[in-house]
């Protein structure tokens, strides 16, 4: 595969620092460019984010010299580059505005953000789910006027746990789905030292984030229709979001409805045979298999299980059989990770080996 000189747009907030750390070793993507907004542009970085600093592990030495670029100064950054990641905080309508204007100056964008989630024709994709999706970047270049530009998306992290252990059940008519997520503050952008309101708490809130949950998972099982992407109209969905006292890791409790009951060794077969296109091509952050089932009755735990394949891989426990819905479970999955940063270098890997970055 041929590298690729990438940029981290956002680079001073949580989520960019988790993609510098997933970038610093990356065989195809070379860091070069980190923007953020003018008030960090012209400092190094290590200036710039100081004691801001939350990963766990050190920050690259790579990175602390670099002179941080005005995200704002499009031109700039996108000539440096073969394509940017995105996870800017920001309005909305900032994001969409800003995003666009990447991809009108031919800079490709794989983006971390909600903004453009759902326009019709941005992909939102989980390359083991819905890798075609990527086919509707021909019009999405058409009606912005580019050649290489367009914007693509990763979900919202809190699907990440549920979706892909609901996925290859589908085969079976889904009909309903209920589900309770259990959330990580590091979904907030925040750490135990600066959300001191959340130790010996749950806050039952969390803005847009239940919308997010029953809407997401329509578009990700939906098709291309001419120039867009048009939702699948089942299976319905019902959510209630949970911010917990949990560094990383977002839990989802599940109960789904079948039109076809499958048996419970079926279910077990169909999760323990899944694989998708990163799979499939070996993507090199694809873990190498998906979701990972526990028979242990207390597992999976955030603390014991959120690395599993390098905090790319969901986890899947208590499936058991329900007396109002057919089945009922609970799954895992890192939420920077396979939530964030991971997956949208997942789904920039396999634009890159589709071809989409040249």
């Amino acid at each position: 595969m041929k590298q690729y000189n990438v940029g981290v747009i956002g680079a001073t907030g949580m989520v960019g620092q988790r993609f510098i750390t997933l970038l610093e070793n990356h065989p195809w993507f070379n860091l070069v460019a980190l923007a953020a907004s003018t008030r960090s542009a012209g400092k190094t970085y290590e200036e710039a984010v100081g004691s801001r600093w939350l990963m766990k592990t050190p920050m690259p030495e790579s990175v602390k010299k670099m002179v941080v670029l005005d995200a704002a100064n499009v031109e700039e950054v996108a000539a440096k580059v073969d394509f940017v990641f995105c996870a800017v905080n920001m309005k909305k309508d900032e994001i969409k505005a800003l995003e666009e204007a990447y991809a009108k100056a031919e800079c490709p964008v794989v983006s971390n953000n909600s903004a453009h989630r759902f326009t019709p024709d941005v992909p939102m994709v989980v390359p083991e789910i819905n890798a075609d999706h990527i086919d509707i970047i021909p019009a999405q270049r058409k009606r912005l006027g580019t050649k290489r530009g367009f914007v693509a998306v990763k979900s919202n992290c809190s699907l990440q746990s549920y979706v892909p252990a609901l996925h290859p059940l589908r085969k079976y008519g889904i009909s309903d789905v209920l589900v309770c997520t259990y959330q990580a503050i590091s979904g907030a952008g925040k750490t135990f030292e600066t959300f001191p309101d959340i130790l010996d708490n749950v806050i039952p809130y969390i803005g847009g984030e239940e919308e997010k949950s029953e809407q997401e998972p329509l578009k990700l099982w939906g098709r291309i229709e001419g120039d867009k992407i048009v939702s699948a109209e089942s299976p319905r969905f019902t959510a209630q979001c949970l911010r917990v006292p949990v560094s990383d890791g977002h839990m989802g409790a599940v109960f789904v409805r079948f039109q076809n009951k499958p048996s419970k060794e079926e279910i077990l077969q169909a999760w323990k045979e899944f694989h998708g296109p990163a799979q499939d091509l070996e993507l090199p952050s694809a873990p190498k298999q998906f979701l990972h089932y526990f028979e242990e009755n207390d597992r999976p735990q955030p603390k014991l299980d959120r690395m599993l394949e390098n905090g790319m891989a969901v986890s899947i426990g208590r499936l058991r059989e329900d007396n109002q819905y057919d089945y009922k479970f609970v799954c895992l999955s890192h939420n920077t990770l396979r939530g964030a940063a991971g997956g949208a270098v997942l789904l920039a890997e396999l634009l890159a080996a589709k071809g989409y970055f040249d």
